[in-house]
């Protein structure tokens, strides 16, 4: 049985940070059973980040090294019809949404319009954290954000970097269903992103847009429902 640890799920979502709501995603869409183990703890991880599985004695990090040994391993079929063209297409978004990560991350743990927001509502959704726990992973989160450059930003020109990520991948997912013909590990990755900004109960301006965009709500919200059906 495969298990996947990663973070504590908020506002009625999988997984609170995309990464593992991404390896989330694709093990549904891949139909293989999992177990799920939320911690907050990363110091077990490979490399100390989450997300992580265990499969059969072996531990495997990094999402996207997560999906390529599940790939090999299990013989899945999830991205066999892409072209070359669309394997590159993917992995241009799959690094963009990298870039999307830390301004997401940013408008949780760095603005101080949202922090306090995010605050209350992690600390109501998971009372076994403590106040000072939290306060110590934010400090940890401004340190990262101020060595990445993101933290370095005023908040403005920060949301201007996830705002144009976002336009991006409105445009590429148009009124289809999925980014190309069906589910493939690149609709599990944005899913990972997208509904941690869509169904999240903070009004930042990536949520604005995302819920101001009625093709990529659409497309999060049909995602999102054949993951939790």
């Amino acid at each position: 049985m495969i298990t996947l640890y990663s973070y504590p799920k908020l506002f009625g979502v999988a997984d609170n940070n995309p990464y593992g709501l991404k390896i989330f995603a694709f093990l549904k869409f891949c139909h293989l059973p999992f177990r799920h183990e939320h911690i907050l703890d990363p110091s077990a991880a490979p490399r100390g980040q989450l997300p992580y599985i265990s499969d059969d004695g072996e531990t495997v990090g990094d999402s996207d090294a997560i999906i390529a040994f599940l790939i090999e391993k299990y013989h899945l079929a999830i991205d066999s019809s892409l072209s070359l063209v669309q394997r590159d297409i993917a992995h241009m978004v799959d690094r963009m949404l990298d870039d999307l990560y830390w301004v997401m991350s940013y408008s949780r743990w760095s603005d101080p319009e949202f922090w306090p927001l995010f605050r209350e509502a992690f600390l109501g959704a998971h009372p076994q954290v403590s106040a000072e726990a939290l306060e110590a992973a934010r400090k940890y989160n401004l340190q990262r954000y101020h060595y990445q450059g993101i933290g370095r930003f005023e908040p403005h020109d920060a949301y201007k970097r996830g705002l144009a990520d976002l336009e991006v991948l409105a445009r590429l997912v148009g009124d289809r269903d999925f980014v190309f013909d069906g589910p493939t590990s690149i609709d599990a990755a944005a899913y990972g992103f997208l509904a941690n900004i869509h169904f999240y109960e903070i009004e930042t301006p990536l949520r604005q847009f995302v819920r101001s965009q009625a093709n990529m709500a659409r497309y999060c919200e049909r995602l999102h429902e054949a993951v939790t059906a």
